[in-house]
């Protein structure tokens, strides 16, 4: 069945995706708060950001295998497939997020990145919607008083 196989890859590419947004997502916070800058505090970012790999810290610890996994193997089922034939999109994506090694090593892997990501989500909290930066008001400065004169100080 030529549409699971389909299906089949566009989940190890979207698997990809969510580990890349899981990995990646956690270099762009560290950098973003080293510099200083508003995004990396954006709330919901940082809440779907800590969620997903707090779901997948969660299957570790509780021995289950991860959805996406276990979707995609049986689609390739379905489609008569054993591996990754030639297929460049699914054999790459597949080489690219998963690893031969024991399943501890994962667990503590996948356990330690979510503690280093709960982490910087309590000691470099995100700023919840509805609040401004301390001296910004709607993304833009205050204006000054006006002074003794009537004019705008500068």
């Amino acid at each position: 069945m030529p549409w699971a196989r389909i299906l089949a890859d566009a989940i190890v590419v979207f698997h990809a995706s969510f580990v890349a947004f899981v990995v990646f997502g956690m270099v762009a916070i560290v950098l973003g708060l080293a510099s200083r800058r508003g995004w990396a505090r954006n709330f919901w970012f940082r809440t779907l950001h800590l969620a997903a790999i707090g779901v997948v810290t969660v299957l570790t610890l509780a021995g289950t295998m991860c959805p996406l996994t276990v979707l995609e193997n049986h689609l390739r089922r379905r489609a008569g497939q054993q591996s990754y034939p030639g297929d460049f999109i699914g054999y790459w994506a597949h080489r690219l997020i998963f690893f031969d090694a024991e399943p501890w090593v994962f667990t503590l892997a996948y356990t330690l990145f979510g503690l280093v990501v709960l982490g910087t989500f309590v000691f470099a909290p995100s700023r919840r919607p509805g609040r401004e930066a301390r001296g910004v008001s709607g993304g833009l400065r205050e204006p000054h008083p006006p002074s003794a004169s009537g004019r705008p100080a500068a």
